[in-house]
């Protein structure tokens, strides 16, 4: 497995989360998966193998609400909220996110590139 790929299997919570938090709005899947590789201007490919089952973990944990949008008849799809809960757990996964970028580039002795 490439480094790129592990990445992002350990960054997926947080990414979702800040993606929702920012755009303000909810999202369906397919969106959320273009968003996040537009981001990462094509270092990295969010497979829906990856991120439908996450989004569905999130929503257990009380992370995410999602609702069903679409007319009876017409393409109906899953849209993805942020929750209250899913704001806080944002808030500690970017501050542990900072404390690990940080601590990563004063070991490659780049201390204030952080």
């Amino acid at each position: 497995m490439a480094i790129h790929e592990q990445m992002r299997k350990g960054t997926t919570t947080v990414i979702v989360l800040n993606l929702l938090a920012e755009a303000g709005r909810p999202m369906y899947g397919y969106e959320i998966i273009q968003a996040l590789e537009a981001r990462s201007q094509g270092t990295f490919r969010f497979r829906e193998g990856l991120i439908y089952p996450r989004l569905h973990e999130m929503e257990q944990e009380g992370l995410l609400r999602s609702e069903w949008q679409g007319e009876e008849g017409e393409r109906r799809r899953k849209f993805y909220a942020i929750t209250a809960e899913g704001l806080k757990r944002l808030d500690v996964e970017l501050a542990d996110w900072h404390t690990l970028a940080a601590a990563v580039n004063r070991l490659l002795g780049g201390e204030g590139q952080a």
